[in-house]
């Protein structure tokens, strides 16, 4: 079962900041909804205190954490150790996306890294921390971060970034509202 905690302690951030990809999980509340699990890396997460976290979240396919967060703020967390010594780290909490020009955006954006492709920031609190043996997840060694995006970006200049958000990134794959699609109606 693991054992819980409910703040995060300096030996979870020390795990965490070791950890080249993690994985984000949000649902709709809706029965028949699409369960969103997503792995991020780019050294893009950061604990802001023993209770606050981030990432900052590249322009991609879909928006599905900012459209669950935004109808019911539930996200987990979760860091796997796939090194010799086996650790699960789970953050559970409520999220929010915090998007560019927003006060919170001012709170926020010095604790990242901020690219021309940066769509959001998606911020939580959390409430439960959960650490559990990782004895059945497999050693795997990093090879280095995919550059991909960012030549994806590069040729899709500033505009075509800001079209792409437009075309992709204002609904959920079940058709909820994101942080974004909010932003274009005021």
């Amino acid at each position: 079962m693991g054992k819980f905690h409910d703040s995060i302690k300096p030996a979870h951030k020390d795990f965490i900041v070791a950890q080249h990809i993690f994985f984000t999980g949000t649902a709709p509340l809706t029965a028949d909804g699409h369960i969103n699990v997503s792995p991020k890396g780019l050294d893009c997460f950061r604990v802001i205190n023993e209770h606050t976290v981030g990432y900052m979240d590249l322009i991609s396919s879909g928006n599905e954490t900012s459209a669950h967060t935004l109808e019911n703020g539930r996200i987990t967390f979760m860091f796997c150790s796939f090194d010799e010594t086996p650790n699960i780290l789970r953050l559970y909490g409520r999220g929010r996306a915090v998007l560019p020009g927003t006060a919170e955006w001012q709170q926020y954006a010095s604790y990242f890294t901020i690219y021309p492709s940066t769509r959001q920031l998606i911020i939580a609190d959390i409430s439960l921390v959960q650490t559990s043996c990782g004895f059945g997840v497999p050693r795997y060694q990093f090879a280095g971060h995919r550059d991909i995006h960012f030549d994806w970006a590069e040729t899709k200049g500033t505009e075509g970034l800001k079209a792409y958000i437009q075309d992709n990134n204002l609904k959920s794959i079940d058709g909820l509202p994101t942080s974004h699609s909010l932003l274009n109606n005021s």
